[in-house]
């Protein structure tokens, strides 16, 4: 491809090379939600810049690049089976005619912030360790500084309700590893993730003491009640997010932005989580990829340590109690209530896109089946389909023909 129509995406033909797949890969992030895994075959298969005009309507296909694609599927974990290319492109369809990368790229240099895209010098490699899910590219605010390597990373995690017992062992554990130059990482959530990014700017000795993965864009630090935080993290350290400026938080975008939490560091540690806990989401992409998982042990009688104790008596994870065990591992390498396990097994059986529009569904007001085709990406058929799945299971709602998430989803 060597040129866009009006449609959104800026005209690229005269650009650089690297200026050009940049671009390409701003525009990517915004068509595809992160971990969308035919799009990140389809950039595989064909580059970034033909990928975006295969997935803007721009260039034809044929059956050669779908079994391309299939076969990167496959090889990369997925299914042997999927419902083809035109149903990636009818999915990505309504946001075609809102992709505006320059405005996105801008958006950025105003704040002083970037993005990089693999090939550059900042990008981190251990993220390559993902194969597939590796992401497109990452927005970054913070300082112009390579990350330090997988082995000399560590990411604490644990759930935002955090106990005193949990935020205390949190910060003196982020603060001796600071302290012997290694490199915290996490979420930037209420909780644990905050207690770990206080530590490691307060003991912080190497170049970058601390990174926060964002869900939504780093145009605005979320949640709100961290932006002081977050901003001392972006001006020590780096706050880094996959989906562009001005994309929102989702409940989904905090299990997919997991992934890179758990790439970016050699061992995860989970400090304090309840059974449930989406660390234990970050600690199995820990395992998948080969990167060590440790917890940290808490009361029995605590709730929010058993997801600690679950991950131990599984065999996942080794149990550390100080800085010290932490640091040989990266050495190394080269109880809920019913309702909520009721809840979150209900969850646990729906589809990737079933999840995607539920988090597009809004919880006070209602939404038509076309606003939902652009908040979630997907097509209307696809929509219509999904919101029938979740008005059976009691997930969503419909008042005069639009639709609503229930408060009890």
């Amino acid at each position: 491809m060597t040129s866009t129509d009006t449609k959104g995406v800026t005209a690229v033909a005269d650009l650089g090379k690297q200026q050009k797949e940049r671009i390409a890969r701003a525009a990517l992030a915004r068509l595809m939600e992160p971990q969308d895994s035919v799009g990140l075959a389809l950039v595989r298969a064909v580059g970034a810049l033909d990928a975006l005009g295969v997935a803007s309507g721009e260039l034809k296909t044929g059956p050669n690049l779908e079994q391309e694609i299939s076969s990167l599927l496959v090889e990369g974990g997925g299914a042997s089976s999927w419902a083809g290319l035109p149903a990636s492109l009818r999915r990505w369809a309504p946001r075609v005619a809102d992709l505006a990368p320059d405005r996105d790229l801008e958006t950025m240099r105003r704040m002083g912030g970037r993005l990089i895209i693999p090939g550059d010098d900042l990008w981190p490699e251990q993220l390559e360790d993902l194969g597939l899910q590796e992401p497109l590219c990452l927005w970054w605010r913070g300082k112009e500084q390579q990350l330090p390597s997988a082995r000399q990373t560590i990411a604490l995690v644990g759930s935002r309700d955090s106990t005193n017992y949990g935020a205390s062992a949190t910060g003196d554990l982020a603060y001796g590893l600071a302290q012997r130059g290694y490199t915290v990482v996490s979420g930037g959530a209420y909780g644990i993730d905050a207690h770990a990014h206080r530590g490691a700017l307060s003991g912080g000795v190497a170049g970058v003491p601390t990174i926060a993965v964002m869900a939504g864009g780093v145009d605005r630090f979320y949640p709100s009640g961290n932006e002081d935080l977050l901003r001392a993290v972006s001006m020590q350290g780096a706050v880094i997010s996959e989906v562009p400026p001005g994309s929102a938080p989702t409940r989904y975008r905090f299990l997919q932005r997991n992934r890179i939490i758990a790439a970016l560091a050699s061992v995860t540690v989970v400090v304090e989580a309840r059974w449930r806990s989406g660390a234990l989401n970050t600690a199995h992409h820990a395992e998948s990829i080969g990167r060590v998982v440790a917890a940290v042990p808490g009361s029995i009688h605590s709730a929010n340590s058993a997801g600690c104790h679950r991950l131990l008596r599984d065999g996942g994870a080794v149990c550390v109690t100080d800085v010290g065990e932490i640091a040989e591992l990266a050495g190394a390498i080269g109880e809920v209530t019913s309702e909520e396990k009721d809840s979150g097994a209900v969850h646990d059986g729906l589809s990737l896109e079933d999840l995607i529009l539920l988090d597009a569904l809004p919880l006070r007001s209602t939404s038509s089946v076309e606003k939902l085709t652009m908040v979630a990406g997907l097509s209307a058929d696809s929509v219509r389909a999904g919101l029938g799945r979740l008005g059976v299971l009691g997930l969503a709602s419909s008042e005069r023909g639009a639709w609503k998430r229930t408060k009890t989803s």
